[in-house]
């Protein structure tokens, strides 16, 4: 491997859902040698009042964020299936030209549409499919976002070409095949009540259409004991989760 390679900064595109906790831990490890020569570059989120776009916009220099909620899409643009939604994701995906792709907490099942844009096998749709938010509609987010033209300057980088197939992987909290979709931990926290699991997970896998069925990166068991409550369960597991 040349030197221009390894010390390449690798580009990190996070789509997030929720509180973005797993979105701090790889702001925390992007330039160290848990994550090496890689950067956070842009955070997508299904959700306006994400705590993780604040997390993202609060950082020193802000990380570029947007939101693309499944409801709003499809309110403006009438006649708009999932499909058509997933195919936006994916625009705005390229658009901040990553290396790779890290489901962090993304709540929606991603279609094989999303997929095959980011395989470079279909071409995503032409821009802009989704209007900027409102930004007086977002109570929760303290920091302003980016307008979309702000966001295309902080994202475009004319010199870093994109690379398909885009690699796009997935945490989840689960060992493989085990529990696969949602509600994963409250799943095996019953199936340890029953008796029929003694341990349960978490993964990080290579996303494919089959859902938390790609190709496991990162495996690591978590014991379960007697009289361990569910929320310590949840607790347990995200400490693990963060720490991959």
């Amino acid at each position: 491997m040349d030197s221009s390679t390894t010390s390449r900064i690798h580009r990190i595109t996070v789509l997030i859902s929720g509180s973005g906790s797993n979105l701090q831990a790889l702001i925390d490890a992007a330039g160290t040698e848990r994550l090496p020569n890689a950067k956070i570059t842009f955070v997508l989120s299904s959700r306006s009042n994400a705590y993780g776009l604040t997390r993202a916009s609060t950082q020193n220099p802000p990380i570029p964020t947007s939101i693309c909620a499944l409801k709003t899409f499809l309110n403006r643009n009438p006649g708009a299936t999932r499909e058509n939604y997933d195919a936006e994701v994916a625009r705005r995906v390229l658009d901040s030209k990553p290396d790779l792709v890290v489901l962090a907490g993304w709540m929606h099942i991603l279609s094989p549409q999303f997929l095959e844009i980011l395989n470079g096998t279909t071409e995503p749709p032409p821009a802009p499919a989704l209007p900027p938010p409102d930004l007086s509609s977002l109570p929760t987010q303290t920091e302003p976002l980016l307008s979309q033209s702000n966001l295309d300057t902080a994202t475009s980088t004319p010199s870093h070409a994109l690379r398909f197939p885009i690699p796009c992987i997935n945490l989840h909290p689960a060992l493989p095949g085990a529990f696969d979709g949602a509600d994963a931990i409250g799943r095996a926290f019953t199936a340890f009540q029953e008796g029929t699991i003694e341990k349960t997970g978490v993964m990080v896998h290579r996303v494919v259409a089959e859902v938390d069925r790609g190709e496991p990166l990162i495996v690591r068991e978590i014991p379960m004991k007697q009289g361990e409550t569910k929320e310590e369960l949840e607790t347990k597991i995200h400490q693990v989760s963060r720490s991959i």
